[in-house]
């Protein structure tokens, strides 16, 4: 009698360690790509192919070549984007500059209103609506240091609505307007120098 009361605990105990461990393998991921997606969020990007982050800005691009923006490539647009903006300036300029301007930076181009589902900006194009630079006018201004090495910021924003002036804004009066429904932002950095080293 005794052995089969151990048996019968024997048989208890295999059953019930072989259900915990089918219960713990059926609630466990078993390799890396079973692990649910939490993230599926792509980071929003500002590439060209004439230069990488960083890197040098063909003359083309600048007032030694042909004046004309390089072509520029934009990927993940976060979801709920209604419009992108782009602008471009040079925090690098000389003080002498600075005080004859009144700013920190020249600005070299302002475009607002661009259509969130934008992936390329073409060379020598203008897209949405245009802004003013620091010359005061419309367009692309080309990277023209007069000092040296200069760095010139690209930066994109995407906007959960559009911008409306009644007059052509300037840079800083399109990125004050941004600002309260900017989704997200990432910049493209190039450098120029008008003495090739």
């Amino acid at each position: 009698m005794r052995n089969a009361y151990a048996l019968l605990g024997a048989i208890f105990l295999l059953v019930f360690a072989g259900a915990y461990v089918a219960f713990d393998r059926a609630h466990a991921p078993t390799t890396e790509g079973d692990l649910p997606d939490t993230n599926t969020h792509t980071i929003m990007t500002l590439t060209s192919p004439a230069f990488e982050e960083g890197g040098i800005i063909p003359s083309k691009y600048t007032c030694d070549g042909d004046n004309v923006n390089p072509e520029l490539h934009v990927a993940g647009v976060p979801e709920g984007a209604a419009s992108l903006v782009l602008v471009m300036d040079d925090p690098d300029i000389p003080d002498a500059v600075k005080e004859r301007l009144g700013t920190e930076k020249f600005d070299h181009w302002v475009l607002y209103n661009i259509p969130a589902d934008t992936s390329v900006i073409a060379e020598n194009t203008s897209v949405g609506n245009e802004g003013l630079t620091s010359r005061g006018e419309t367009g692309y201004v080309g990277s023209c240091p007069p000092d040296g090495e200069h760095r010139y910021i690209f930066r994109l924003y995407a906007l959960s609505g559009t911008l409306n002036f009644l007059v052509a804004p300037t840079l800083d009066e399109v990125e004050t307007a941004a600002a309260s429904m900017a989704l997200e932002s990432t910049t493209l950095t190039g450098r120029y120098s008008r003495v090739q080293e």
